[in-house]
């Protein structure tokens, strides 16, 4: 069958893609965790302590996501994380949104509060479904090209 063939070289492309979102993602927040403390806090869901925490770990979290996806190590363990990380992702921001808070999500950027109408909820949220989308591909199919899971396994 082709798409049997073909279904390595998909989850392939989904791992890189999803490694890559991680590593810029962690790789804009890691220089200042203060700031990424900050925007955890802007979604008023923890105490501020607590949301500096979340701020300081969350960058590490999604660097050593991008780069387990980037070898191809553990890939559908690595996939879970990331979906489950996602989904959190993604309840946060409706969270915001349905509570009329103004704000970046700072997935990419400093996040905090914007001026009113400045808000990208919607595509904020379509965005993380689509690497949702991405986990989920490589947990149903964690098998991929170039990969250190599959050189373990044996596979070229």
């Amino acid at each position: 069958m082709q798409l049997d063939r073909a279904w390595p070289w998909i989850s392939t492309v989904a791992r890189l893609g999803l490694a890559a979102v991680f590593l810029v993602a962690g790789g804009l927040k890691v220089g200042d965790l203060a700031e990424s403390g900050r925007a955890v806090n802007a979604y008023q869901i923890f105490d501020y302590d607590t949301s500096k925490v979340i701020g300081a770990v969350q960058p590490f979290l999604e660097i050593a996501l991008g780069l387990l996806l980037l070898i191809g190590l553990a890939v559908r363990l690595s996939a879970a994380i990331s979906a489950l990380l996602l989904v959190v992702f993604i309840a946060g921001i409706i969270s915001a949104w349905s509570r009329g808070l103004q704000i970046d999500c700072g997935c990419f950027s400093k996040g905090g509060a914007v001026a009113n109408g400045d808000t990208q909820y919607g595509l904020d949220v379509a965005r993380d479904a689509g690497f949702l989308l991405l986990a989920g591909v490589l947990l149903v199919k964690p098998r991929t090209r170039f990969s250190m899971d599959g050189l373990l396994m044996g596979e070229r």
